[in-house]
Parts: C-alpha cells; structure tokens; sequence
C-alpha cells in the first residue's frame, strides 16, 4: 500500500471494505433475480438487471412480447446469458463481482505496485455498475 500518494491507511481500508460490501450486495441482488428466473415468471425489471438492456422494447425483440400482465413466462437463465449485454456484466455477473472480492483480499497479503491499480480498478467496477443499474426501468 502506498504506491498512489493519499490512497493508503484509513483511506485504503474505507475502500476495500466499501469495494466488499458493494459486491456481496451485488451477489445477493442477483442471487434473487436468478432465483425469481428460476420460478418461471420475471418482468421488465429482472430482465433488464440480468441482461443490461436498458430498453424494454429491445426486450419484446429479443424475448418476445411479455403477457397480458406485463410478464415473461418459460425464460431461463441460459436464454438471459445468451443475450446479455455489456452493461449486465456490470450489473449482475457473479465472476465479476467475486474477482473484485478477491482483489480486495488478495491486497491485503500482497504487497505490490499494482495492487493499488487494480483495487481502484475494482472500485470503479463496482461504481460503474450500480450507476448502470440506477438507469435501469423498474416498471415497465
């Protein structure tokens, strides 16, 4: 620690464990979306947070139009994976979320020039998802 002048101590410390509670919230959130695909009725909000589409018309093209209730039936999560864009690896992508953990982790017990890179790196990451996610429609 110690290799960006300012970014070591408290200052070092407030971002990994800011960096570890946005990822587990990032895993929680999207163990649930995964397990409310998994029930076999989702909305625009879920699809939108698994996939990273922003446009819920984008979604009637590529999953075809919801219900009468504004709802998809019989979409899996491979079908999600397959369409899933930029964004949703931000959002919701569990590998991502894990590397950031272990960045974190992995600098606390070793030292060196990059570590301080790929922690403010991992922050970012973390940033640039939950920003993406506030664009997301809720309610279609």
């Amino acid at each position: 620690m110690g290799g960006v002048p300012g970014f070591d101590g408290v200052a070092y410390v407030a971002t990994a464990i800011a960096i570890l509670l946005s990822a587990l919230a990032s895993l929680l959130s999207t163990m649930t979306r995964k397990q409310q695909v998994e029930g076999g009725v989702v909305d625009a909000g879920i699809l939108c947070e698994l996939t990273g589409i922003q446009d819920p018309r984008v979604l009637q093209d590529v999953f075809g139009p919801p219900t009468m209730n504004r709802m998809w039936q019989g979409i899996t999560l491979k079908q999600i994976a397959r369409e899933r864009r930029f964004p949703g690896y931000l959002i919701s992508d569990d590998r991502v979320d894990w590397a950031c953990m272990g960045v974190v982790f992995l600098s606390f017990f070793w030292q060196h020039a990059l570590m301080d890179g790929l922690v403010i790196t991992a922050a970012l990451v973390q940033i640039s998802g939950w920003v993406l996610a506030y664009q997301l429609p809720r309610q279609v």
